[in-house]
């Protein structure tokens, strides 16, 4: 059994092809968002965060995250990637319990302490000091019905973004404004986005724990955040306006490379149910996307990726227990992932990204 499925864009294919996969040739690493899917890539984070990128660089690696992707985007950008990730793990399996029916200031308290343990003592000084990892964090900035925590408005401005959504993805700007909280704006990838209205702010000291905060706050589920530095609404989950981070990712020579926990990628939020909408090559010509095979998936708990329908669905022992087995089992990726690599066939196992 394969456990990864690779797939790449054409200048991609043809830098593997030449080169093979170094780490010195990636400028770019996409983490989507997807609550507790991290898990079933946990152990080809490991790998990356701990050894593929360990060498010290000459210049910036932009790491872009929405949601929990901004979160381990963020582990890596720590002094120690490995041992950020290794809290984060086990502070979001293990110290996740909620009462029968929780509501979204329980929710938001719970995922709270998870981050914070996710960043320890000193991650904030550590990502904003880091020689060459460059962190942005995306947020959706609620306007109108969206710039409210009554259930009653959001749900409204929800139920009015998703219809318009089908129609197109320019009308979520009506509800949603994304927001890029970076501490590389000059040179960031980013900066010249213009499929929907979107703001970039420095990321700083003050702001940098909300920014992770607001980009993982499911609306109706997570309190939305306010964020001084970037006044005129709460910020939601980054996944509202960018799900998978189908994104322009500027020009450039090096590669893309995208750990994710499908083969696909879906641009936002609301897209999820509309099987049309899926990224092409457009945005992704240089990018190598590394995802669990269906064969590995299968073979995890209920044959599936983890997601938020567990906690409903299982028992927080069984919860518990099936995420531990998810995370041992992805060890799997990474274990491929190197061995693809040591032996120079990696480029031989990458399906083109039609």
């Amino acid at each position: 059994m394969r456990a990864l499925t690779l797939k790449a864009g054409p200048d991609a294919i043809r830098l593997l092809q030449e080169r093979g996969l170094r780490a010195e040739d990636v400028d770019i690493i996409p983490g989507a968002s997807g609550g507790p899917k991290w898990l079933a890539i946990a152990g080809l984070d490991r790998y990356l965060f701990s050894e593929f990128l360990a060498a010290p660089r000459t210049r910036p690696l932009h790491l872009i995250g929405s949601s929990i992707g901004s979160w381990r985007m963020a582990a890596l950008a720590q002094r120690d990637p490995l041992a950020a990730l290794d809290r984060g793990h086990h502070a979001y399996i293990h110290g996740q319990a909620y009462s029968a029916r929780p509501d979204t200031a329980e929710v938001t308290r719970v995922l709270n302490a998870v981050l914070d343990a996710l960043l320890g003592a000193h991650g904030v000084d550590e990502i904003l000091s880091h020689p060459w990892a460059k962190l942005h964090i995306i947020t959706a900035q609620g306007r109108a019905l969206a710039n409210s925590l009554s259930r009653r408005r959001l749900g409204i401005a929800l139920a009015m973004a998703a219809a318009l959504n089908v129609v197109s993805r320019r009308s979520l700007a009506l509800q949603f404004r994304r927001t890029i909280f970076s501490n590389a704006i000059d040179d960031s990838p980013l900066r010249r986005l213009n499929d929907l209205p979107t703001t970039h702010i420095a990321l700083t000291t003050g702001n940098l724990r909300a920014a992770l905060a607001a980009s993982g706050s499911i609306p109706m589920v997570i309190d939305g955040v306010t964020i001084d530095s970037a006044p005129g609404g709460l910020h939601w989950d980054g996944g509202v306006t960018d799900y998978h981070l189908d994104l322009s990712f500027g020009d450039g020579d090096g590669l893309i490379l995208y750990p994710h926990f499908y083969a696909h990628v879906v641009p936002g939020w609301f897209d999820k149910a509309l099987s049309w909408r899926r990224a092409s090559v457009g945005n992704f010509r240089r990018a190598l996307l590394l995802a669990p095979s269906a064969e590995f998936v299968a073979s995890l708990p209920g044959g599936r990726i983890p997601d938020r329908r567990d906690f409903a669905a299982m028992s927080e022992s069984d919860r518990v227990r099936a995420w531990e087995r998810v995370r041992a089992a992805s060890a799997a990726l990474g274990e491929e992932l190197r061995e693809l690599i040591a032996t120079g066939r990696l480029a031989r196992h990458v399906q083109p990204w039609s």
